[in-house]
C-alpha cells in the first residue's frame, strides 16, 4: 500500500502526462532542463509540507473554510520555497521568475490537499507528495530536455550536439511547449493502450 502510494504520481497518475495538471509552468518554465528540474523540486517541496500539515489539521479545519485553508497553508509552503530559491539558487529563481509564487494556484497541489491530504494519514499523505511531486519533476525535466536538445544544442547547459548544429528556435518558444508536450502525450498514452491490451 506504502509503495503504490509512492509509485502512483510517478507512472499511474503523472500529474502531466496522466492527469494533465499544472499545464501553466509545464508549458512555460521548461525551455530548459535546469528550469523543469528546479520547477519540480519546487513544487515538490510545497506538496509534500502542505500535505503533512493538511493531514495534520484535517479534523480541526471546519468545511466550510477548507479550501482558504488548503491555500493559506500552500501559500505559506510557497512563501518559504521561494525565500530559499532567492537565497540560496539566484540564477534558478531569476530564470523561474513569477511561476514560484504561482505555485499557490497550481491545481495539483490544491487537488492532492482535497483529494488526498485530507483524507489519509500523514505518512501516506507524504508519499504521496513526494511520489506525484517526483512524476511531476520528471515530466518538467524530460519536457525541459528534450526542448533545450532540439532548441539549443544543449542539455543542462551542456554543448552536445557540436558547434555545426542548427538549433530549431521554435522548441524553446511556446509553440515547441505545446508541440513537445503533444507529442510526449500521444506518445505514453499509444504505449498504454498497447501495453493494456
Amino acid at each position: 500500500m506504502l509503495l503504490r502510494t509512492l509509485t502512483n504520481g510517478i507512472i499511474k497518475e503523472n500529474p502531466i502526462f496522466r492527469l494533465v495538471l499544472g499545464m501553466c509552468p509545464t508549458l512555460a518554465v521548461t525551455t530548459a532542463a535546469i528550469n523543469g528540474l528546479g520547477m519540480g523540486f519546487a513544487t515538490m517541496l510545497v506538496l509534500i509540507g502542505s500535505n503533512i500539515v493538511i493531514s495534520l489539521l484535517k479534523k480541526f479545519i471546519p468545511d466550510k473554510v477548507r479550501i482558504p485553508a488548503y491555500v493559506v497553508v500552500i501559500a505559506s509552503f510557497t512563501t518559504i520555497v521561494g525565500m530559499f530559491l532567492k537565497a540560496f539558487a539566484p540564477e534558478l529563481d531569476k530564470s523561474l521568475g513569477l511561476f514560484i509564487p504561482l505555485i499557490v494556484v497550481n491545481c495539483l497541489i490544491l487537488a492532492r490537499a482535497e483529494a488526498f491530504a485530507s483524507q489519509n494519514s500523514v505518512l501516506h499523505s507524504i508519499l504521496d507528495g513526494l511520489g506525484m511531486g517526483l512524476g511531476f519533476t520528471l515530466a518538467l525535466t524530460i519536457l525541459g530536455i528534450i526542448r533545450e536538445l532540439i532548441g539549443a544544442g544543449s542539455i543542462f547547459g551542456i554543448n552536445v550536439m557540436g558547434s555545426a548544429y542548427e538549433p530549431a528556435i521554435i522548441m524553446i518558444l511556446p509553440p515547441g511547449a505545446f508541440l513537445t508536450l503533444g507529442l510526449l502525450l500521444g506518445l505514453i498514452n499509444k504505449l498504454t493502450v498497447k501495453s493494456s491490451s
